[in-house]
C-alpha cells in the first residue's frame, strides 16, 4: 500500500537521512540546499511511504498556474529512491498513487526533470520507464559532456604504452594549449570567497552570451558556507589577478562545473585549459565523472557547437539532461 503526503518541516531530519542513503541523490536534495531560495519557489515536495517506511521522495515546487515541478530551483530532480527494495513496478505504483493524490488536490500537470544517470550510485531510471507508461511527453533534451575520469585512469594504468593520466584523451589542440601555458607564470588557488568567481562569471556571461548567473554573490556565498566540502571555487591567477575560474559542485561521484568563467586575457592565453587540466588530474582524479554541464539554450533546441567541442577536446562525451511533461487533467 503506497501513501503519498506533502513534505513538512517536521520531516526535515527524516528527509535528509533518506537523501544521504539513497541510490540516486546528491547534496542538492538536502533541505539546507533546497530551502535557501524558499522565498522564490513555493515548496511542494512529496514523500511516498510503503507501510511505515519511506519508499521515495520528490523534491518539488508548485507554480501559480497549478503546475507541479520537480523543483525549478534545481538542475535535476525526480523521485529519489532508496538503495534497494524499490523496483520498476514499485516506482510505477508510486507514480500512480501520487497522480491520484495530485489530481484530487487540483494540480494540472507535472513538469519532471530526472537525475542524469552519471549522478546515480546504482542504475535508477525506473522513473523514466514509468513516465513512458503514463504517457508523458519529453519536452526538453539538453546535451552535457562528461569525462569518465576513473574509467580512463583504470584503462591507462593497464596499458604500459600509455600515459598515466586522462591527458592521453585530450585532442591535439588541447595538448598544444596545455604545452603553451606551461611556459607562463600562473598560480591556481582555492578561494572561500564567492565574490571573485561570481564577479568574473557575471562579466563573462554578460559579454559572451548576454546572460546572467543563476545565483547572486550572496546566494553562492550562503551555499558555500553551508556546503564547504561540496562547493569549491578554483581560480587561476596570472599577471597578479584572476583570469580563469571554475565553481565545482562535488557530489562524490561527479565533479560538476557549475560555473566556468574567464577574463578577456584569460581567453586570449587559453588559461582555462591549465585550470581544468589541474582539476581533472590533481583534484578530482578519483571521481567517476567530471561533468562540464550543458551546451544548450531554448530547452535544447539550440546547440552551441563551439562550446560543446571545447569541452569534448578534453575527452568528454555526451550525457542527456531530459525533461518530461505529464498532463494531469
Amino acid at each position: 500500500m503506497i501513501t503519498i503526503s506533502r513534505y513538512t518541516p517536521e520531516s526535515r531530519h527524516e528527509w535528509d537521512k533518506f537523501v544521504r542513503n539513497a541510490r540516486n541523490s546528491t547534496f542538492l536534495f538536502l533541505r539546507d540546499y533546497m530551502d535557501y531560495h524558499a522565498d522564490r519557489f513555493k515548496d511542494c515536495s512529496w514523500i511516498a511511504r510503503k507501510g511505515s517506511g519511506i519508499a521515495a521522495i520528490l523534491p518539488a515546487n508548485v507554480s501559480e498556474d497549478g503546475i507541479l515541478h520537480s523543483h525549478q530551483g534545481l538542475t535535476y530532480g525526480g523521485w529519489i529512491l532508496p538503495e534497494g527494495h524499490v523496483d520498476g513496478a514499485d516506482t510505477l505504483d508510486i507514480f500512480e498513487a501520487a497522480i491520484e493524490k495530485w489530481k484530487d488536490e487540483g494540480y494540472k500537470a507535472l513538469d519532471y526533470k530526472p537525475l542524469p544517470y552519471i549522478y546515480s550510485l546504482h542504475p535508477s531510471q525506473e522513473d523514466e520507464y514509468a513516465l513512458f507508461r503514463l504517457g508523458a511527453v519529453r519536452t526538453e533534451c539538453n546535451l552535457s559532456t562528461a569525462i569518465p575520469i576513473a574509467e580512463i585512469c583504470r584503462k591507462i594504468i593497464g596499458n604500459e604504452e600509455s600515459s598515466d593520466s586522462p591527458r592521453s584523451f585530450y585532442n591535439k589542440l588541447r595538448r598544444r594549449a596545455l604545452s603553451k601555458s606551461a611556459r607562463l607564470d600562473f598560480t591556481i588557488k582555492e578561494y572561500n570567497d564567492a565574490a571573485p568567481i561570481m564577479a568574473m562569471t557575471t562579466a563573462c556571461l554578460k559579454e559572451r552570451h548576454d546572460a546572467a548567473p543563476v545565483h547572486s554573490i550572496k546566494e553562492m556565498q550562503t551555499l558555500k558556507d553551508l556546503f564547504p566540502e561540496q562547493i569549491r571555487f578554483w581560480i587561476l591567477e596570472y599577471a597578479s589577478s584572476p583570469q580563469a575560474a571554475v565553481c565545482i559542485y562535488d557530489t562524490g561521484r561527479v565533479a560538476h562545473a557549475q560555473y566556468i568563467a574567464t577574463t578577456t586575457l584569460g581567453r586570449e592565453l587559453d588559461l582555462l585549459t591549465p585550470l581544468i587540466d589541474y582539476l581533472i588530474n590533481e583534484i578530482y582524479t578519483s571521481h567517476p565523472y567530471f561533468d562540464f554541464g550543458i551546451s544548450n539554450e531554448n530547452r535544447g533546441q539550440y546547440l552551441n557547437r563551439g562550446l560543446l567541442r571545447h569541452k569534448a577536446s578534453f575527452g568528454a562525451t555526451g550525457v542527456a539532461y531530459n525533461r518530461y511533461f505529464l498532463d494531469l487533467a
